[in-house]
């Protein structure tokens, strides 16, 4: 008996069709076995007499899967026509891993266009961009649940910080959005919320954290945050008993655009010593020795970092394990990035809602690969920070 492998140009259908085969008979033996659970009575059963109801027959249908069409699936029917299968939905001719296909090239930067002529391609049937677009309307649906799941209620540190992305309304013009993080006490973190603004203000940010507290976060310690104009007085309003970091790396940067080329080297390794020191008390003499060596050449610069300096040192009031996590925004920049590089690929978004599902898909990703990793240090910081949750509230 040949193999059905043997024949190079019939052997990949003889397969795809074998593989249909069997998918058929065993939607058919699935389907039977919901008919026979949801009257209560098994084929032949003389229990079915006087129940009210009986098997109807089967009535043909085509359905679409990943693996190809199966034709004239049969699909049973009972008398009362009351009966309907888990396992799609009523008129559906396919199941659902087209629109989920779909989201996920949608997700990794592919336009409906391209999407709708790559399904023509592969299964030579006709999408319209717009087709392409209802379906990733899916993820729109999703979208306000997940803005109003509940929330955990302590969080050692939110970070917030928001993104550049554009979007055409009457014209084109750079927007907002607002994304929050949280790591909880045992290191996860998870992004919370997010929100697009017309442009970034203290005020929109204390409306997006109030919405955040409504969900259930009542406990915070820190609040990682970037220099933004009263963006410290609106986070403490609605969380006052934390402490507040402002990021280290963007005061970094905002000095080194203050000094000469030439001095750039030398001033980076001096500012090191400050919030690289082991302790308070060594940062606190580094920025000391800092002041005096270039207050001749830049005197505002020492002064600015004295004027911040309650918020730049905060993270030493942390163990030391998470010391690193915590002083700067640079991590939760570098996913920023990433969903930068996925809106560049569209120049400018049609609509929020367009914004919305693409930063949504994202963060679902993100949230999916950080639920499995623990950031550093946290676990060996756990009871410390337990401790500090205790003493504030």
């Amino acid at each position: 008996m040949k193999s059905i492998t043997d024949n190079p140009n019939n052997g990949q259908g003889n397969f795809d069709d074998m593989i249909n085969d069997l998918i058929k008979n065993f939607i058919e033996k699935l389907l039977k076995g919901e008919l026979t659970e949801f009257l209560n009575y098994d084929k032949y059963d003389s229990a079915g007499k006087n129940s009210g109801n009986s098997r109807n027959g089967n009535y043909s249908r085509n359905f679409q899967t990943k693996y190809g069409v199966i034709e004239k699936l049969e699909v049973p029917r009972d008398r009362n026509n009351d009966f309907q299968t888990a396992l799609f939905e009523p008129y559906k001719r396919r199941d659902d891993w087209l629109e989920q296909t779909v989201i996920q090239m949608y997700a990794r930067g592919l336009s409906t266009r391209d999407i709708a002529n790559l399904i023509e391609q592969m299964y030579g049937q006709k999408y319209s961009a717009t087709s392409v677009s209802n379906l990733t309307d899916i993820a729109v649906k999703e979208i306000e649940q997940w803005k109003n799941r509940p929330l955990e209620k302590r969080y050692s540190v939110l970070f917030i910080d928001a993104l550049s992305i554009k979007i055409r309304r009457e014209h084109v013009g750079n927007e907002s959005a607002y994304i929050i993080i949280g790591i909880n006490e045992e290191g996860y973190r998870e992004i919370l919320d997010f929100y697009i603004g017309v442009t970034e203000s203290a005020a929109l940010w204390e409306e997006v954290l109030m919405n955040l507290k409504s969900r259930g976060v009542e406990q915070v310690l820190l609040g990682v945050m970037d220099g933004l104009p009263g963006l410290t007085d609106s986070f403490l309003k609605v969380y006052p008993k934390a402490d507040v970091q402002r990021c280290v790396v963007h005061k970094v940067r905002n000095t080194l655009h203050k000094v000469k080329k030439k001095h750039t080297d030398e001033i980076v390794t001096d500012l090191k010593k400050i919030y690289k020191a082991p302790s308070i008390e060594f940062a606190e003499q580094a920025l000391n020795d800092f002041s005096s060596k270039w207050d001749k050449l830049y005197p505002r610069l020492a002064q600015s970092w004295f004027e911040d300096k309650d918020e730049l040192f905060t993270f030493y009031k942390y163990p030391d394990s998470i010391r690193k996590s915590i002083y700067t925004t640079n991590w939760i920049e570098r996913a920023n990035k990433e969903i930068r590089k996925r809106l560049k690929t569209m120049n400018s978004l049609p609509n929020e809602k367009a914004a919305e599902k693409i930063l949504y898909l994202k963060i679902l990703d993100y949230n999916s690969k950080w639920s499995e990793r623990r950031l550093k240090g946290f676990l060996a910081a756990r009871d410390k920070l337990i401790q500090l949750f205790e003493e504030r509230y």
